[in-house]
């Protein structure tokens, strides 16, 4: 019919140019508003709220000058309390063995503490918005400690989100028994939340958002069924399959930069002969990026960093040479070229941080949640 989906001016993804009407592959590129990913995350190296700095520039188009920044900031953190008595009658009271389930009805039970939910017009939409994303980690987090004090009897720790705290910081201190963190620790979860902020018009999540909300619906059913497509195995659902792969191969040859170790493991992967025996390599390939995927790319410089203060270098080299042994036994056999995806690098990124396999998902939809709302 003509009629065109999926078209965006938030982001843009680019894994191939046209050359004298020829489509020739390149590098990997995403951009927020016009601005490169790469030159964002690097200009938010020595900052804990790079996020935050995204999200003003995803909702308003252009990035914002200090002051700006401040005054954001300043109301995006006076939204982290959830609203009173929700955690005790929505949360503790119904616990939920998937947390992304858990997340999908706390965002819809969000709607009846609203005094104008229906409301649509842009300014409160964009008021909802940021309510929504500043709730959603306090949400995750405490639905976490709900899950394992109902269902494995450990004890109920409960910590206030602290307006002090950026996101990233607070999602740390929220998990953490003692609440510390380092700054290196905060730096790559702020990192992961920026790379996962938005992706395009055309990912499933963000068109089940954009065909939800066209019929005029409130933000809580639009941002709920966001949630249900993000939950899937073949979206955010993802990374739970690299994360389970990874741990196979580890048990099967170690951790070892052994190329040759490494290319028979691949092959099997390839031949069907290993792990859920499905003929793929989980972290690999993507539906835009052909040679690389600036996301992993960021991704694992950060990890490198990481895993110096944690002493996991050897774990990262691991990483690193398995990516590399997939690229060439893939070219080899196909004569194609395959990028690895953020997929790969994000699950070893958060075990750094040790943060639970549970968490993973929720915490992809805390990052594109303003992304939705953009």
């Amino acid at each position: 019919t003509g009629v065109r989906v999926g078209l965006t001016k938030v982001s843009d993804v680019v894994g191939y140019d046209i050359v004298d009407g020829v489509k020739t592959n390149v590098d990997g590129k995403l951009y927020y508003r016009g601005y490169s990913l790469n030159d964002l995350v690097n200009g938010s190296a020595k900052s804990t709220r790079g996020y935050e700095e995204v999200m003003f520039l995803l909702l308003f188009g252009f990035l914002p000058n200090k002051v700006e920044l401040d005054n954001f900031s300043k109301v995006f953190r006076s939204m982290y309390t959830l609203p009173s008595n929700f955690f005790e009658s929505v949360l503790l009271r119904n616990p939920g063995k998937n947390l992304m389930n858990v997340l999908q009805n706390a965002v819809l039970t969000l709607y009846n503490y609203d005094e104008e939910p229906d409301n649509v017009d842009v300014y409160s939409t964009l008021v909802k918005g940021i309510r929504i994303s500043a709730s959603l980690p306090v949400i995750m987090c405490y639905a976490y400690q709900a899950k394992r004090h109902y269902f494995y009897n450990d004890s109920l720790i409960i910590h206030y989100p602290d307006e002090k705290l950026s996101m990233a910081e607070n999602i740390l201190q929220m998990l953490r028994v003692d609440q510390k963190f380092s700054k290196n620790e905060a730096a790559l979860l702020d990192t992961i939340l920026i790379l996962h902020a938005d992706h395009g018009g055309g990912n499933n999540s963000t068109f089940t958002n954009v065909v939800v909300s066209s019929t005029g619906t409130d933000i809580y059913s639009t941002i709920a069924a966001s949630i249900g497509s993000l939950k899937g195995p073949k979206h955010g659902g993802a990374n739970i399959s690299v994360v389970q792969m990874m741990k196979a191969i580890k048990d099967e040859i170690g951790i070892t930069t052994d190329e040759k170790k490494i290319r028979n493991i691949v092959n099997r992967l390839l031949d069907k002969d290993f792990f859920d025996c499905s003929g793929l390599v989980y972290g690999f390939g993507h539906a835009v990026y052909t040679i690389t995927d600036p996301r992993a790319e960021l991704l694992r410089e950060y990890c490198e960093t990481v895993a110096k203060d944690k002493d996991r270098l050897d774990e990262y080299h691991f990483y690193e040479e398995f990516e590399k042994t997939v690229k060439k036994v893939v070219f080899e056999r196909k004569g194609t070229t395959i990028s690895s995806n953020v997929d790969l690098y994000s699950g070893f990124a958060y075990n750094m941080l040790g943060i639970p396999e549970d968490l993973y998902t929720p915490l992809f939809v805390i990052s594109r949640n303003i992304g939705w709302v953009a």
